[in-house]
């Protein structure tokens, strides 16, 4: 009766989306790659993988590499194909999405790449210092208005929380269709003084891009790509 009654105020299209996330919900919980953890547990430091993410969930002592905002995992699922001494952890808030790449990686046992559901601005609450050795940001919302700058993963808190977690000679990559976005993050690394390692406006018209960049390509960077929109990139360290 419940369910015939919220079909008549809402499209059939939306009950279904709806039905569908909520069994993509119950599926990660089940998931061994998928870590989800409160909000609370993160912000009180009782995470017991923090610090510990490669002895106790990636059961090894390879490199750690984070891809912030993974949306259906398709690159974290791909870096981890092509590199399988490295341990990717693909980072995102909506799970329903991620769950698309966690269920890959389980049905091709793929044990090096992992998802986990939270905000990213908590990731410093997440990571020890100096525990991650790479960070890529791959396709990030540009968050063009002004009152939206706080929620830009490459603004200048955000830049603090992964200089924080990230060893030494850390990278972080950064892959986006947006030139806002590309020359916003340029511009506060030059102000910052920053160390800009490569940059380059369309990565597929330039030569010398590195192969995990162009190799590499996302359902929604094909769209892109078909309709002659660039793609751009940055690799920076923190000095």
């Amino acid at each position: 009766m419940r369910q015939w009654y919220i079909s008549l105020i809402l499209p059939k299209n939306k009950v279904l989306g709806s039905k569908n996330k909520l069994r993509r919900f119950r599926e990660n919980e089940t998931f061994e790659n998928v870590v989800q953890p409160s909000r609370e547990e993160v912000l009180n430091d009782s995470l017991e993988l923090k610090g510990n993410w490669r002895k106790n969930f990636f059961k090894n002592n390879n490199p750690l590499v984070l891809e912030l905002g993974c949306g259906k995992g398709e690159y974290a699922v791909n870096l981890a194909k092509a590199y399988p001494t490295i341990n990717f952890l693909g980072i995102d808030i909506k799970g329903a999405r991620f769950w698309r790449g966690a269920k890959m990686a389980l049905e091709e046992n793929l044990q090096n790449v992992g998802f986990l559901r939270t905000q990213i601005e908590l990731i410093d609450h997440i990571f020890e210092e100096n525990e991650v050795d790479e960070i890529w940001i791959t396709f990030p919302d540009p968050q063009i208005k002004y009152k939206r700058t706080k929620h830009r993963l490459t603004n200048e808190d955000f830049l603090g929380k992964y200089k924080k977690i990230l060893k030494t000679d850390g990278a972080v990559h950064l892959k986006t269709d947006s030139e806002f976005m590309h020359g916003y993050t340029l511009g506060l690394l030059h102000g910052l003084g920053e160390t800009i390692e490569y940059a380059h406006h369309d990565i597929y018209g330039s030569q010398g891009a590195p192969e995990a960049v162009t190799s590499i390509q996302t359902f929604y960077e094909k769209q892109y790509l078909e309709i002659g929109k660039k793609i751009t990139y940055i690799r920076f360290k923190f000095r």
